[in-house]
């Protein structure tokens, strides 16, 4: 499953980001610093229309939607990587996530406590980062040391520490360990570290309700900064998703065109995750289940069935594969075979957004 980390200052909308993104979560969105002590967390389903239509077009007994994990990770203030408030520890849960959304509070309100005083997404993102990177180049030192007494002498490990003093060199420059060009040799050897600088980003831009449509300066600010930091900007307002809890779907539609806006923040967010990650969704179904699968971008067919099982990669024969829209245009599987819409795709084929696939295989 996706695992994405909800990290950021003390008080810039966080836990309430979270609780609003994964309705039943019973995270404590208080006004006061290091609310949040243990990460929270939360499975949210990826809302996904296709699935309800082909449902309906199969008669399937149930909906199984992909799943993400979102995970709220206490806030982080300057010196974390030296353990100031707690930020050992909340740097070890950000090691296990696949990416990183990092939420920026760009609204102000006398009412809500800032950690620095103001309101200053720049200066915010900042600080987050350096102790990120900070926390890295301590890791990647000491790993460094270790290889080269391990190695010394000997031919093997030559390559694990190219790619260590490759990161090294970049983190004493203050930048992240994402900006490190690695061979894909180098890119295992690295991956056990879960280096929290090379992890994929999206900035969650926090404004209020009167921002959501068109941002603010303060957006336009953090939007600079993930142009140099190969990162995404997501506008959300944690406001704005409690109070969708609260309504009903129709209401919701309503409400948020009112905004001006046509999804909520957990769309948005979703949306962003599998971009930066490249992230591909197939579809399977039938009378028993209608289900939505995620797989890497470029997976060939007989690695996306070993998603279903392993048993799946090892005796795959072939995939029936048609398009969603070609499914959904036909209505059914059999008058889509008799218009050739319908693939027989081996090994090599390369699995495609929205294919409808069932796969053949040798038990």
């Amino acid at each position: 499953m996706l695992k994405a980390g909800i990290v950021g200052l003390p008080n810039v909308g966080k836990s309430t980001l979270f609780n609003a993104l994964v309705a039943n979560a019973k995270a404590d969105a208080a006004n006061f610093p290091f609310c949040t002590i243990e990460p929270n967390v939360g499975v949210v389903s990826v809302p996904d229309e296709r699935l309800g239509v082909l449902a309906e077009l199969s008669q399937s007994e149930k909906i199984v939607p992909t799943r993400i994990e979102f995970v709220d990770i206490a806030g982080l203030v300057k010196g974390a990587s030296q353990g100031e408030g707690l930020g050992n520890q909340f740097l070890a849960n950000i090691r296990e996530v696949d990416a990183i959304v990092h939420v920026v509070r760009c609204f102000d309100d006398d009412d809500i406590i800032h950690v620095s005083g103001s309101v200053d997404p720049a200066r915010d993102i900042e600080v987050i980062n350096l102790e990120l990177a900070l926390a890295d180049l301590a890791q990647m030192e000491k790993r460094l040391e270790r290889v080269k007494k391990q190695v010394k002498g000997k031919k093997d490990g030559q390559e694990e520490i190219i790619a260590l003093e490759k990161i090294v060199a970049v983190l004493n420059e203050g930048k992240g360990a994402r900006h490190v060009e690695l061979t894909e040799e180098e890119e295992v050897l690295i991956k056990p570290l879960g280096l929290l600088t090379r992890k994929p980003i999206i900035y969650a831009a926090n404004v209020s309700e009167d921002d959501l449509a068109t941002g603010n300066d303060w957006v336009e600010e953090v939007r600079k900064i993930a142009e140099t930091d190969r990162a995404k900007v997501v506008i959300v307002s944690a406001q704005v998703e409690s109070e969708l809890i609260e309504i009903s779907e129709e209401e919701k539609a309503d409400y948020l065109e009112s905004l001006g806006v046509k999804e909520g923040g957990l769309q948005s967010l979703i949306q962003a995750t599998y971009e930066l990650l490249g992230l591909r969704t197939y579809l399977t179904t039938g009378p028993q289940e209608t289900r939505a699968w995620t797989i890497l971008a470029g997976m060939k067919a007989p690695q996306a069935a070993g998603v279903i099982h392993t048993d799946f990669e090892r005796g795959f024969i072939r995939a029936e594969t048609i398009s969603y829209e070609d499914l959904v245009a036909c209505k059914t599987m059999t008058v889509a075979k008799e218009k050739g819409l319908v693939r027989s795709e081996g090994k090599d084929y390369v699995v495609q957004e929205g294919d409808v696939m069932l796969f053949r295989f040798n038990v």
